[in-house]
């Protein structure tokens, strides 16, 4: 757990989503074939830089990719009322979606390069209801397991006092 302040922990936070919209391309895609000739770190660095298209989704669902290292993804948003169901709270398909690309995201960083990957399952447990006054959140993926033909990755969704809004597990079929 940190040790910051709620407001320097938040202060942080902003700084660095802004730091990426700042830096990411346009929203696009490549080709399967380019994505292939890429390492995991080329593609997802290339992206962090401005280099690669921004994914689509983060667009749609305004969040961002914050950090990625080798078995770890973290994307931040701040869902609001374009996210709600009509039940007066952010659709649980906002956070079943943030969890399913961190989690993916960080199967993808340990994989070689010219491999893919495809979610088979996806379970999330919803903890809290998020809101517009939630703030930002974040959603982290970890590896747990990654064999020759599946991966198992864990996440959760937290915001910047650490309270758990959701967790998430997945597993995704390898390919070549």
């Amino acid at each position: 757990m940190s040790t910051l302040s709620r407001e320097d922990t938040l202060a942080q936070w902003q700084t660095a989503e802004q730091a990426m919209r700042k830096r990411l391309g346009a929203p696009g895609t490549l080709t399967l074939s380019e994505v292939s000739a890429l390492s995991p770190a080329e593609f997802f660095d290339g992206i962090g830089r401005g280099e690669l298209p921004s994914p689509p989704i983060g667009a749609l669902m305004d969040f961002v990719p914050i950090e990625w290292a080798e078995g770890l993804f973290i994307f931040q948003g701040s869902p609001d009322q374009r996210h709600y169901n009509p039940l007066g709270s952010v659709h649980g398909g906002y956070a079943a979606t943030l969890l399913d690309s961190c989690m993916g995201c960080a199967i993808h960083t340990r994989l070689k390069q010219g491999q893919g990957y495809t979610t088979l399952d996806l379970r999330i447990s919803y903890v809290r209801a998020l809101t517009e006054l939630t703030g930002p959140i974040r959603a982290e993926g970890k590896v747990v397991h990654l064999g020759r033909s599946t991966a198992l990755a864990e996440g959760r969704i937290y915001d910047v006092e650490g309270r758990l809004y959701a967790t998430g597990s997945t597993t995704c079929m390898i390919f070549s």
